[in-house]
């Protein structure tokens, strides 16, 4: 079971770029669920159901790193091995928190949707690729801390970004 959570049932195995297939859940929820939650408008409650599952998938990713990344350093030779995608998922999760997510009612409520979740999803990338500091000094933690901490950092960057272009261009 260990090997399917880090490898977020198999997407870590998918090339080219295991991360980036590995991040791609977390919008496709997020989409999902403001769907499902809001075709006549989302509430208040609905925000918070969103961003409670959110926090919940991105604190059970981040279990599973901590808890099996160095089973997994030690199965796969290396630090951080591309396989494990679980830190993406977790870092992801913090990147779509708390934005203005539209109602679905219109076309221009799928338009936001999509491009808000397209957003979160390409700053999470470009920051999870570039590691600015101190994401890239904090991936030679040992075990599960080295995986997970630079993605983490990578979400709370793309969350600042996301949040910023969601106001002012959305």
């Amino acid at each position: 079971m260990r090997w399917l959570l880090l490898t977020v049932f198999g997407l870590g195995h998918m090339r080219p770029a295991s991360g980036t297939w590995g991040s791609l859940p977390v919008p496709v929820l997020a989409v999902g669920l403001v769907w499902l939650l809001g075709a006549d408008g989302l509430t208040t409650t609905d925000h918070w159901i969103l961003n409670g599952v959110l926090v919940v998938v991105g604190a059970f990713f981040s279990w599973a790193c901590l808890r099996y990344g160095g089973d997994a350093e030690q199965r796969w030779g290396r630090s951080d091995p591309g396989q494990v995608v679980a830190d993406e998922v977790a870092g992801q999760a913090i990147a779509l928190l708390a934005l203005p997510w539209a109602a679905l009612a219109d076309a221009d409520g799928w338009r936001h949707t999509l491009l808000l979740a397209l957003t979160g999803f390409l700053a999470f990338r470009i920051c999870d690729i570039v590691k600015p500091p101190p994401a890239n000094g904090l991936q030679r933690l040992p075990g599960g801390r080295g995986i997970l901490v630079d993605d983490l950092i990578a979400g709370v960057y793309a969350l600042a970004i996301t949040q910023v272009v969601a106001r002012l261009v959305l």
